[in-house]
This record gives structure tokens, C-alpha cells and sequence, in this order.
């Protein structure tokens, strides 16, 4: 009996210090470019840029990072899903092999998140970044950089990561890490409550202050390990229908143009507005309008 107690206390000693491993997760990862450590410029992120090459690999060895933190933490199953710009960025043969990639569009309303669903226990976001206007950010957007100019739910300021979350609590599915800049871990705090995030850099108008990328990786994948570690502290991020969502354009001939989705409605000369009890519905007008 004693022998017994005795490696029960070991046991909950060794989860106290070092954690235990959630055996069987499923974890999806979006990965984004703009909030990779090291990039700072558009050029950066274009692939005509002259150091392309050099930030698909960062890229991908912070998408490697938080696969790693996964396996660590005991996930069986990891999707990775290359989300900027041609969604072709993500060296294949430098991929982590334990996971298995999505390149190129589909051109669904799912968009970044092509491939999630409710099979999925979380949700991660690599290389994220803030919306559009947000001042001391890094390349801050929302989904098109010349188009949008801002992007509400339910009254709420959506960056890319608030829209991407928004469809994975619609799959029951919560983000659990979110990557990238200062400017968006705190937006991501403040609309999710409960998240873990890294930020990998700190915006200070056009320029920016970073970690080394490879300090970077290894809280990437630090974090990782600890927030699956915890997957049940996370909730899905979602609203109580209706859903509203407005979408402020830079030029007003974009709004006409998106005012003609059925069921839409010009608010001002630069605003559209959509509302449906489906969230698919949503999306697709979401699609529709840039």
C-alpha cells in the first residue's frame, strides 16, 4: 500500500513540475506572414521582394515551432494551413513531417481557416497580425490592405484573427495561441479573454523592435506545449445571433459594389452592413464584398 502512495506522489509530483500531455489532440494552425518575426516592409512579405526567400523560411520554422509545441503537449493529428497572400509561402520540404499543409486557395468562405472543423480540438494562429489602423503595428491590415478599412462583428472591431476565430467557435473549436506582433496579442486579449500569445516583435511606427528569430521560435513552441497542455481552460470565441457585420471600405465605389450582395445594406457612403442568423451567410457576403 505504501509502494502505491508512493508512486501515485511521484506521479502528481511530475504533472505539478513538468505538465502532462493531452495523447490524441487535434490542432489546427493558420499561418499568417506580416507578424513573423524579422519582417517589417511589405517587400518582405511579397514574392517579388528580394529577402522573400529568406522570411518563407522563417515562416515556416515559427509554423515548425508550434508543431513541435504540439507533438510535445501529445497532439497525433496537426493541419497546417498557409494563409498569405498566394497561400503558397510555406516551404514544403522544410515542414515539420508530423503535420500535413494546405497550399493555395480554395476559394470557400473559409478562407484562412480552409480545412477546420469540428474534428479539431484548437486552433492556433502563427505570423498574425493587427487590423487595419492600428497605430505601433507591424504591416496592419484587415484581409485586403488597399480595400478595408475596418471589419465589425456584433459591434466589435475584427481583425483577421478575430474573423478567423469567429469561424472556428462556429466548429466548437477555441484558438488557444496567437503569435505575431504586440499590437496583436493585445487585440486578441481583449476579444478573447483567455488566450496564450508570443509577441514576437513590437511596433514603433513603420519600424519595429524583435527578438532574435530563434528566441522566437523556442517561445513559440514553449507556449505552444503549455496552452494545449490547458486546452480546456479555452473557449470558442462566438456571438449570439444575429450577426452584424459592417465592413468600412476606402473607397465608396467598393461599397456600391458590395451593397448589391442580397440582403446587404449601404449604411454611409463607405459602409456596408449584412446581417443573418447563419453564420455561413456572413462569410459569404464577407467573400462577396473584397
Amino acid at each position: 500500500m505504501k509502494k502505491k502512495i508512493c508512486v501515485l506522489f511521484v506521479l502528481l509530483l511530475s504533472l505539478t513540475l513538468f505538465g502532462y500531455s493531452q495523447e490524441g489532440l487535434k490542432v489546427f494552425i493558420s499561418v499568417d506572414m506580416e507578424g513573423v518575426c524579422g519582417v517589417v516592409h511589405w517587400e518582405d512579405v511579397s514574392r517579388s521582394g528580394k529577402d522573400y526567400g529568406l522570411f518563407r523560411r522563417l515562416m515556416t520554422e515559427e509554423t515548425n515551432a508550434a508543431i513541435e509545441g504540439a507533438l510535445a503537449a501529445g497532439a497525433t493529428e496537426i493541419l497546417v494551413r498557409d494563409s498569405h497572400g498566394s497561400a503558397r509561402n510555406i516551404l514544403p520540404d522544410l515542414l515539420h513531417p508530423s503535420a500535413e499543409l494546405i497550399r493555395d486557395w480554395a476559394y470557400s468562405p473559409l478562407s484562412m481557416m480552409e480545412g477546420i472543423d469540428e474534428t479539431f480540438d484548437a486552433v492556433i494562429f502563427i505570423g498574425y497580425h493587427a487590423r487595419a489602423n492600428t497605430p505601433d503595428a507591424t504591416l496592419d491590415h484587415t484581409m485586403s490592405s488597399s480595400a478595408v478599412y475596418e471589419v465589425t462583428l456584433n459591434g466589435k472591431k475584427m481583425p483577421e484573427a478575430g474573423i478567423n476565430a469567429f469561424i472556428a467557435g462556429n466548429f466548437r473549436v477555441p484558438v488557444v495561441l496567437v503569435a505575431g506582433d504586440k499590437a496583436i496579442c493585445q487585440q486578441v486579449t481583449e476579444l478573447f479573454g483567455e488566450v496564450e500569445t508570443v509577441a514576437v516583435k513590437e511596433g514603433i511606427g513603420n519600424a519595429a523592435k524583435m527578438l532574435h528569430p530563434k528566441k522566437a521560435q523556442e517561445l513559440i513552441k514553449k507556449k505552444t506545449t503549455e496552452a494545449l497542455n490547458r486546452v480546456s481552460d479555452f473557449k470558442p470565441f462566438t456571438f449570439t445571433p444575429p450577426y452584424t457585420m459592417d465592413v468600412t471600405f476606402r473607397d465608396e465605389w467598393r461599397a456600391e459594389d458590395a451593397s448589391w450582395f442580397p440582403g446587404a445594406k449601404r449604411k454611409t457612403s463607405t459602409t456596408v452592413s449584412y446581417t443573418s442568423n447563419d453564420w455561413m451567410d456572413v462569410l459569404r457576403f464577407f467573400k462577396f464584398a473584397f
